[in-house]
């Protein structure tokens, strides 16, 4: 009985051999594949934690010298951000930050190049947006008008529509072209959600070039006439 189980090892040691023989290398650049990947794996995520954490300490750091309003301070740490941490939503955030101290001070063309700089880097849709939707005021606050209605033509996420629209037609209006700022409130105006204060405001803008954009029962429907 002995012999034969030992017989029966053997051929299972032989066959392991054989196997090994054959498949080892293969087995072996698996095996390291995996685990290179594993280690790879942690470490990205413990550099994603890492670069989130220093860029955090620096958009603090961005934060504090906008509340001196130092001009020189301020542009050397956003220029530390953009440099170090240009791709974090940090980075966007400070460029924001940034712009509306530049603007509120009265230094303009800064203003509008931090916007720009979110506008074009920003890896995220929704900063994108912000901050072309602040750039197209400014620029139509300057009569920039063609520039500001060229910010506001590229691809938005779809929440940002109601806003685009009201944007456009105020820059519309600006123009003197009242037709097509109508066309672009009442766009608007469909696209808010209808308790919403802004679209209030759109419907005031409606009413001040004769158009009434609630029908007669809608109208008395919302003020809760019988």
């Amino acid at each position: 009985m002995a012999n034969q189980l030992d017989l029966e090892e053997q051929e299972q040691l032989d066959q392991i051999k054989h196997v090994w023989k054959q498949y080892g290398n293969a087995i072996t650049w698996v095996l390291i594949a995996v685990l290179g990947a594993y280690a790879s794996w942690n470490f990205y995520h413990y550099w994603q934690r890492n670069q989130a954490a220093q860029a955090s300490a620096m958009y603090d750091e961005v934060e504090r010298v906008v509340k001196t309003g130092d001009t020189a301070k301020i542009e050397r740490a956003f220029a530390d951000m953009k440099d170090k941490f240009a791709a974090t939503a940090y980075g966007q955030q400070a460029g924001l930050l940034v712009a509306r101290q530049y603007f509120e001070s009265g230094k303009l063309d800064q203003a509008k190049a931090a916007l720009a700089w979110v506008a074009e880097k920003s890896s995220d849709p929704g900063y994108q947006a912000v901050a072309r939707l602040r750039l197209a005021a400014m620029l139509a606050g300057g009569k920039a008008y063609d520039l500001a209605l060229k910010q506001l033509d590229g691809p938005f996420p779809v929440q940002f529509d109601a806003l685009v629209a009201d944007r456009k037609g105020d820059i519309l209006m600006l123009e003197g072209k009242k037709e097509l700022a109508r066309a672009e409130y009442e766009k608007a105006y469909r696209t808010f959600e209808p308790r919403t204060e802004y679209r209030r405001l759109v419907e005031v803008k409606l009413n001040a070039l004769g158009v009434d954009p609630q029908p007669p029962l809608a109208a008395a429907v919302s003020k809760g006439t019988p």
